[in-house]
């Protein structure tokens, strides 16, 4: 999962990559374990949450196993860079995160207990690494969809700092942003449900330990 240099920094408009006004490659039509569109058009009612933690690869199975996700795609979120390549992304010239696109039936799962799967399913603390993935791709981040969700999310960050400060652990570093100005670009098919298609492949996502006292879904098992 580690390509170019790894940064530790964020590139200035004027210093990141281009980019391109169209995506340059295909996206399958379908979610390989939920059968569901991955562009959509998505079902009335449904809604959309967007998380980055760390390699996308392990982090998108965590979702598409939850009750009440409909579907589940990669991408790169949060930069500069206008459809992104993998590869550009991965040179820390971007800007971008490597992001999950999560859209749920909120009658069926609701959005505080998608935050609680965030929150314990990786190390909110590493600033721009995740584990051994260095880089500022990795960094932890939630693009929100309108003022609610930013309130709940912030909250979330809030409840889950105290107990991760009485277990000891850091300050939490992740992002919590309005997606609205924030495009995400889905990335390339390969990378889209990846641990389906390759059952043993690399996952780098991994909790702190510490459970967060938000929602009231169980983590998926692996």
């Amino acid at each position: 999962m580690l390509f170019g240099s790894h940064k530790n920094r964020l590139p200035t408009a004027d210093e990141a990559l281009p980019g391109r006004p169209e995506r340059q490659f295909s996206v399958p039509e379908r979610h390989t374990v939920l059968g569901s569109p991955l562009l959509g058009p998505y079902p009335e009612g449904l809604e959309v949450a967007d998380f980055a933690m760390g390699c996308f690869w392990g982090a998108e199975r965590i979702f598409w196993r939850a009750e009440g996700v409909w579907t589940t795609l990669v991408g790169y979120q949060g930069g500069v860079t206008p459809n992104p390549t993998y590869e550009e992304v991965c040179s820390g010239m971007t800007g971008h995160t490597e992001t999950v696109r999560v859209v749920y039936d909120p009658a069926r799962i609701s959005y505080d207990s998608l935050l609680k799967l965030f929150w314990e399913s990786h190390n909110p603390t590493q600033g721009f690494r995740q584990g051994n993935d260095t880089g500022t791709q990795y960094r932890s981040a939630i693009f929100t969809h309108g003022p609610g969700r930013q309130a709940a999310a912030e909250a979330s960050r809030d409840a889950y700092q105290k107990v991760l400060t009485s277990a000891g652990h850091a300050t939490i570093t992740t992002e919590i942003l309005p997606a609205e100005p924030r495009p995400f670009y889905p990335a390339e098919g390969y990378h889209q449900q990846y641990l389906d298609k390759n059952p043993a492949g690399y996952c780098g996502i991994g909790g702190t330990g510490v459970s967060c006292p938000v929602g009231v879904a169980p983590r998926p098992q692996d």
